[in-house]
């Protein structure tokens, strides 16, 4: 029983998480929309800033998985600040593991790739990710 629940859970996870489908084909549509777009609802909403890689996050599906304060499903992301630097080496291993996805660093539910994210979009969200350390 207790076998099932865990395979349940982790299917509703990867289920929610990592379905890899976007509203935008292309990963340059989405970061000039987020440029053009100042006043994002979805970002206003969660509490996030204004700044492109906060709108990439609320138009993607991480608020399902993560908050910016708190943990939810996956780290809060101002604790994913505390534990990394930014430098151009770790701006780019997380974001090829946010494309690729993974586990481990976090425990033992993983994070499912999100394979139609371009790698300048998912460096622009772990840039204001790693921006909010304090």
């Amino acid at each position: 029983m207790k076998k099932t629940f865990i395979i349940f859970g982790l299917s509703l996870v990867i289920a929610a998480c990592g379905n890899g489908k976007s509203d935008n084909s292309s990963g340059a549509d989405s970061t000039a929309s987020a440029k053009k777009d100042s006043s994002s609802a979805p970002a206003a909403a969660a509490g996030m800033s204004s700044a492109p890689g906060a709108q990439l996050i609320a138009k993607a599906d991480c608020g399902t998985c993560h908050k910016e304060q708190e943990k939810l499903i996956g780290p809060a992301f101002v604790d994913v600040a505390k534990k990394y630097t930014s430098s151009p080496a770790v701006i780019d291993t997380l974001a090829n593991k946010i494309i690729k996805g993974g586990s481990g660093n976090w425990g033992t539910i993983p994070m499912g790739p999100h394979a139609s994210l371009s790698m300048d979009d998912a460096r622009t969200m772990v840039q204001y990710i790693l921006s909010l350390k304090k």
